[in-house]
């Protein structure tokens, strides 16, 4: 059966490739082997630089000759890729032909045998896959978060002036803002981005065991770990981890998809909030002419992009879980189980950013409904019960939880006129009164 939208097994490459098509360059299996491809050329290229025999330093035309191979990378090049693969039965082994074979068109037969000279695939892998990750994150997947960021401190501060019904343990509680709300998941939002800025990408490069033994054993004067250090961290843009067995620990990377989780999770949070609003009324949402909201009930107008957002966020926090706690576990000096787990990676950022667009379309849908917001508040004057209190007790008058309690607990309906008739009551000055009177749902809203 041909691979199309309709045949694809996952729905990230059927019903949303369209959507997170921005992930191919970076996560596909021909990414993976450009990426493969970028670190061999630019390894080369370093070790050319020691001027170690007989490699020579290269001319800056050679070097860039050499680049075009990966910058000009295409879906042939990969596919020529695959074929070798098919005989040597390993992908980076296979790598390494493809870029053989490219040197002989750029006279470079010589120098053949120094391409992978000294390496283990996972050189190859653990430098190229943080590094499409890190490249990912900053072009598509942060830049995608501040977007969202952005929507919601619009939508916060268009909203600063609403007074609303808070719900604790969802019951009527001490009025907010509606504003004041969105808000707090911006703050929360900004202070996980802000661990962004400490966060590495590490990649190990040390040979077969991690300790350049093939490396020294060739050319003993070289300090080959200050070479692999400058250039993963210099050439590449990563951070070197070392020492490390054949594969790079992964506890960085497990801290990238734990700060993914939390950030997801803050996201879940906000999904149900803005559904449990559209829910109370407190938002319309826009209509679009053709759309269907039920398949049965015409009327409906169902808040589906919080709901797909927290779909796709738990399922991404699922994987995201899985990776972070497989991928620092592995046997003696390496198994292979972390190589089919690290193809996936890709698979919960695709639902991290499906999630994200169904956000931003769910919130660019909302009409605020303050007829709604303000009836709730005019609905329930139970909630000044705590201003008064508050103020009596200021006042030392005796037991005013107390009283407020019974009144709130056993009067019948609590409106106005209830709050009115029992300050009344109450044996106090008229000026007092007055400043309890004063006290309105949506006037008691705090900073």
């Amino acid at each position: 059966m041909k691979l199309t939208d309709l045949t694809a097994i996952s729905p990230i490459d059927g019903r949303y490739r369209k959507k997170t098509t921005s992930l191919a360059g970076y996560f596909s299996e021909s990414a993976l082997i450009r990426y493969r491809v970028r670190v061999e050329i630019e390894y080369f290229i370093e070790l050319a630089g020691l001027g170690i025999a007989p490699l020579e330093p290269l001319n800056k035309n050679l070097i860039n000759e050499l680049r075009s191979i990966y910058i000009n990378f295409n879906e042939e090049d990969a596919l020529e890729i695959k074929t070798i693969e098919e005989t040597t039965n390993h992908d980076v082994k296979a790598v390494e032909y493809f870029i053989k074979s490219k040197f002989t068109s750029l006279g470079l037969d010589p120098y053949k045998e120094f391409v992978h000279f000294g390496l283990t695939s996972q050189d190859i892998n653990n430098t190229a896959i943080p590094l499409s990750l890190k490249e990912c994150h900053n072009e598509v997947v942060y830049p995608l978060f501040r977007e969202l960021v952005a929507q919601l401190t619009k939508l916060s501060k268009d909203l600063s002036d609403i007074p609303m019904l808070a719900r604790t343990h969802g019951q009527p509680a001490s009025p907010t803002r509606l504003g004041k709300e969105i808000e707090v998941f911006v703050k929360r939002l900004e202070e996980q981005f802000a661990q962004f800025t400490h966060q590495k990408f590490a990649a190990k490069f040390g040979g077969a065991t991690g300790n350049y033994n093939a490396h020294k054993v060739a050319y003993p004067n070289i300090n080959w770990p200050s070479f692999g250090s400058s250039f993963v961290e210099n050439t590449l843009g990563l951070h070197f981890s070392y020492p490390t067995t054949q594969i790079e620990h992964y506890d960085h990377l497990a801290s990238i998809f734990d700060l993914y989780k939390r950030i997801n999770t803050i996201l879940i949070d906000l999904s149900r909030d803005f559904w449990s609003y559209i829910s109370m009324d407190y938002f319309k949402q826009r209509i679009k002419a053709g759309e269907v909201g039920s398949s049965a009930m015409p009327h409906k107008v169902n808040p589906i992009d919080f709901e797909n957002a927290e779909g796709n966020l738990g399922l991404a926090n699922a994987l995201y879980e899985h990776l972070s706690a497989k991928l620092p576990i592995s046997r003696l000096q390496r198994d292979l189980t972390d190589s089919t787990v690290l193809r996936n990676i890709g698979v919960p950022i695709a639902h991290t950013i499906l999630a994200i667009q169904s956000l931003q379309k769910g919130l660019d849908k909302l009409l605020i409904n303050p007829e709604k917001v303000a009836s709730d508040l005019e609905q329930n004057w139970a909630v000044v019960a705590e201003a008064i209190q508050t103020i009596l007790r200021r006042e030392q008058f005796p037991n005013p939880y107390e009283a407020l309690k019974s009144l709130t607990r056993t009067h019948g309906k609590i409106d106005e006129q209830a709050i009115t008739a029992f300050i009344d009551s109450l044996p106090i000055t008229n000026e007092l009164k007055t400043e309890l009177k004063a006290i309105r749902p949506e006037n008691y809203i705090g900073f």
